[in-house]
């Protein structure tokens, strides 16, 4: 089964309830674009409706995740800086409502992420995986905030995501030095989940998102919905949130089923309601 992002810079599969987003421009190393990011952002609101799809991986064609922003479509020189100049409000405002309706989006869906990365993840390739939930890596595969490398500062949320992550003065070390991380040491720093080995990565990522979408697909939910709201509240505000959340929880088709399943010593079947 697949679902149609309306370009070939952006492919779609859908498999026993995992969607995998494949990032699709190999030969510049799935760098991000006019038309792939925009499909990007309306597969993730397409799919987030759909009762078939309880986990999203993203990952990229060949042997990179995504290398970021393609470069060669950047302008420059006097014309171009006079441009942005002339109307940096404008740009800011675009600049917001792309993170918003991309980050922040992925921050929110209702649905768990995951960033399977074949290779290297730079730039805003390293921001979109740092926007999923959870990320998975090959041995040979690096991360990089690299913006240092290109005189720019970052966006798309990765100062917030990877200080969530490593703390900030690690998040400021890797910014400030942009040097890689191979996949073990991202691991070693939490930034990447698992890593799997380069020959059988594909096989792996896809079995781990499986693990994901065959959950109890309201509890992640609200186990996601938890872990947000608590970066950025207290804990007596949390413990509201989490109650909420478990009465919810509890009257949901795949609680009952797990209760059963423990009661007569049997694996649950989930079925995602």
């Amino acid at each position: 089964m697949s679902y149609q992002t309306g370009t070939e810079h952006l492919l779609c599969d859908i498999d026993d309830g995992v969607a995998t987003f494949t990032l699709n421009r190999p030969e510049k190393k799935n760098a991000l674009g006019s038309e792939l990011t925009p499909a990007l952002r309306q597969g993730l609101l397409d799919l987030e409706l759909r009762p078939d799809v309880r986990c999203i991986m993203i990952t990229g064609a060949g042997d990179a995740f995504c290398s970021g922003g393609d470069i060669s479509g950047m302008g420059g020189g006097a014309a171009a800086a006079g441009e942005v100049k002339s109307s940096q409000a404008d740009t800011v405002r675009n600049l917001q409502n792309g993170q918003n309706t991309l980050t922040l989006r992925m921050h929110q869906l209702e649905k768990p992420l995951v960033a399977a990365l074949p290779g290297a993840a730079a730039g805003a390739g390293f921001l979109i995986a740092l926007a999923c939930d959870l990320r998975v890596a090959c041995e040979s595969a690096f991360v990089i905030t690299a913006f240092r490398n290109i005189g720019l500062s970052g966006d798309y949320g990765g100062s917030w995501n990877l200080t969530q992550l490593v703390g900030v003065a690690k998040a400021k070390e890797l910014y400030f030095l942009s040097e890689r991380l191979s996949a073990s040491e991202a691991h070693a720093l939490g930034i990447i989940n698992r890593v799997f080995p380069d020959d059988s990565f594909r096989e792996d990522a896809l079995a781990f998102a499986k693990r994901i979408a065959h959950g109890p697909t309201a509890a992640i939910r609200f186990m996601k919905k938890n872990i947000n709201f608590s970066a950025t509240q207290n804990l007596a505000a949390s413990l509201d949130f989490e109650a909420e959340h478990m009465v919810r929880a509890f009257q949901t088709d795949d609680a009952r089923e797990a209760i059963r399943a423990f009661q007569n010593k049997q694996k649950p079947e989930f079925s995602g309601r």
